[in-house]
């Protein structure tokens, strides 16, 4: 959980939920942009470096180097593994599914991820399932099978299967990520930094291994860049503030549910991908699974005197 240093202050939190939401909203567009200068492994790479550079920065400016050299050994072995699930694999999987798919394919696909960490949450945490949870993702994956048809649903003409593949397992590793982070109880920036420290190690083997470092053209370098500073490293850290400046989680957490949208906006505008009817029906059905969830974990039916989902 996040150690709460703020007074709050509702109007801060806004503030920094809403430059997030509006970051995170331009990423779809950077991934495809970037993607016609560098492959995804390159990308990765660039985001990965340019991130941990600004999250060092900011360990500087809040003073907290001396906790950071306070890691221990068990903590670093932790922070690599969660470093290979995210930023590194989770970004490999997902770059690759912008790649294959139209952004406004792959956004909402990886948009999935609640409904991916309820699935995970039974073998992983030992939940159980109740019907209502099952029909929540019931609502959910019929989005995920609209937005699939890219526009067509009743032809049977799905987008690449390899892509939807790849996007809905990116939201399988960030729910992984999600369930294994939580537990750890340091400071999240401390996390933060140590994650991108580590994936870079290990987008640093995969680029050797691959493309090499052969030079960048200079638009692949801004849109990397804009990636790992926007998609990853100070939008985090907005986020995080937006959290403990708010009153209640709730009421900067739903505001995320703008995300998807928002993208798809910014995608018709500066991809000009025609947005299909189905991509936004796909994309209400994906929430409103979500929000039926999150409602059942809160107070709705389905509760006994043993935990559910």
């Amino acid at each position: 959980m996040i150690k709460n240093r703020h007074q709050k202050n509702q109007g801060k939190a806004y503030f920094f939920a809403v430059l997030s939401v509006l970051f995170w909203s331009t990423a779809a567009s950077a991934f495809k942009l970037t993607l016609e200068h560098l492959n995804f492994i390159q990308i990765v790479f660039l985001a990965s470096v340019t991130s941990t550079l600004i999250l060092f920065a900011i360990l500087l400016i809040q003073g907290k180097i001396t906790e950071l050299s306070l890691t221990s050994r068990r903590d670093l072995a932790n922070s690599a593994f969660l470093g290979f699930l995210n930023p590194f694999l989770y970004y490999v999987v997902l770059l690759k599914a912008y790649s294959i798919l139209p952004a406004q394919i792959a956004q909402p696909l990886n948009f999935t991820w609640p409904i991916m960490l309820v699935l995970l949450s039974i073998p992983l945490l030992k939940q159980k399932i109740s019907a209502y949870s099952l029909f929540a993702m019931l609502i959910s994956f019929s989005g995920v099978y609209l937005i699939s048809s890219e526009g067509n649903p009743f032809d049977m003409k799905f987008s690449d299967p390899l892509g939807v593949s790849l996007a809905l397992g990116s939201s399988v590793i960030w729910a992984l990520f999600w369930i294994y982070n939580v537990r750890d109880q340091r400071s999240e920036v401390i996390k933060l930094f140590l994650n991108f420290l580590f994936a870079s190690f290990f987008a640093v083997i995969l680029m050797l291994f691959t493309s090499g470092f052969e030079r960048f053209p200079l638009y692949g370098l801004l849109g990397g860049a804009y990636i790992g500073a926007f998609e990853m490293g100070i939008t985090f850290v907005f986020w995080l503030k937006a959290l403990q400046f708010s009153e209640s989680t709730d009421r900067v957490s739903n505001l995320i549910y703008l995300t998807p949208f928002f993208a798809l906006l910014l995608i018709s505008l500066i991809l000009g991908e025609k947005i299909h009817t189905t991509t936004v029906m796909g994309l209400l059905f994906i929430i409103g699974g979500i929000f039926i969830q999150k409602k059942i974990n809160e107070s709705g039916p389905g509760k006994s005197k043993e935990r559910t989902v």
